[in-house]
């Protein structure tokens, strides 16, 4: 298994950059600029040992540039965690571009981007991720190669993502109530874009009560409108009486802050580290007898998507290997109650397990 190491504090302060490599054990890190375009992107190679680093390319108005680092960083390990536990031949990589997604795109920095990402020869796989779309993805594709979910192959991976989400949400259902039917209980969504949305549909076709928030609240009136789902605000979402809670948008909701406020036998979202914590976090919600769906695991039905389109396969495989997100989960709860060990630990433990099992197969004879 390979090492993390502990970094101390003041090493990550005095050298922000390669001791936040180091402490995941991150193989790269490129920085882009370009003045023209107003360009200004991270992209970060984690683990290539089961292969190329396929993760999408996410448009965030970051807050500084440390901020950006950390996102990447921890994106970028948590695909090389979901695409190995996924059992995909994929390694882990993630990029971001730091900008508002609603008012500073163009077609010209998307094909510069593609030309940082050209420049990696294949070491990258890019995507679509938040604030990205197809279309973006096709500007990129202008100057690259190395990009997938493109307008007329796999596409937007939201439905897979939202598919394989709401699979594994029957899983932890099953393990808690008994029944992986999820028709009465309450669901509170937090976040309604591609992926949210899907969800609830999957969810409503299931007979399930939902509950919705979003900082886009004409969405809200359109997702409300269509599936009847019931509005919250914001903060509210962590205060309603609700079975389980789905984080769908940004991480780090499940912190000090919710775990005391959220009404919940089960977390099971398709957001990215929702642990603001793994170590703090996971083990209290395990304390509380509440089943967390580790993220990574529970919303690989994206990068599933994404290698049906390397690979040339059908976007009904992609389905059927989002479906077996069940049985991913299903393991990792099992595993955890068997060791007594919270379930973010030992779905990382897995995914590692076969990135070390697969590394001893690749090395000279």
């Amino acid at each position: 298994m390979f090492e993390v190491k502990n970094i101390e504090d003041t090493n990550l302060a005095e050298n922000p950059v390669i001791a936040q490599m180091s402490k995941y054990n991150h193989e790269q890190l490129l920085f882009c600029n370009d003045n023209v375009t107003g360009l200004r992107a991270i992209i970060a190679v984690h683990n290539t040992v089961l292969g190329p680093a396929l993760g999408g390319t996410r448009m965030w108005p970051y807050a500084n540039e440390n901020e950006a680092l950390t996102d990447v960083l921890r994106l970028s390990r948590g695909m090389s965690y979901k695409n190995s536990i996924s059992g995909l031949n994929l390694g882990g990589g993630k990029a971001v571009i730091i900008g508002d997604h609603r008012t500073m795109k163009s077609e010209a920095l998307f094909r510069r981007f593609g030309k940082f990402v050209e420049g990696l020869a294949g070491k990258y796989i890019t995507a679509e991720d938040v604030g990205i779309s197809p279309i973006d993805m096709a500007y990129v594709n202008m100057e690259t190669n190395h990009v997938v979910g493109l307008p007329g192959k796999s596409g937007d991976p939201s439905p897979v993502t939202a598919y394989g989400t709401f699979m594994g949400m029957k899983a932890c259902a099953k393990k808690q109530f008994g029944s992986d039917n999820l028709a009465g209980k309450t669901v509170a969504v937090q976040g309604v874009g591609h992926v949210g949305e899907y969800l609830v549909k999957f969810l409503t076709e299931e007979n399930a009560n939902v509950i919705i928030t979003d900082i886009n609240q004409d969405a809200l009136k359109k997702i409300s409108k269509e599936y009847g789902a019931t509005v919250v605000g914001l903060d509210e979402i962590y205060d309603v009486d609700m079975d389980i809670y789905a984080p769908c948008a940004l991480g780090a909701t499940v912190n000090d802050d919710t775990l005391s406020r959220l009404k919940c036998s089960i977390i099971a979202g398709a957001a990215n580290n929702q642990l603001q914590n793994e170590e703090i976090h996971g083990k209290i919600v395990m304390e509380k007898g509440v089943i967390y769906a580790p993220d990574f695991a529970l919303n690989a039905g994206g990068v599933i998507n994404c290698y049906s389109e390397v690979k040339g396969l059908s976007s009904e495989w992609a389905m059927d290997k989002a479906e077996a997100i069940y049985t991913t989960i299903h393991n990792i709860i099992t595993r955890s109650a068997s060791e007594n060990v919270p379930t973010y630990k030992i779905a990382n433990i897995m995914a590692e397990e076969r990135i070390e099992s697969i590394g001893k197969v690749k090395l000279p004879l």
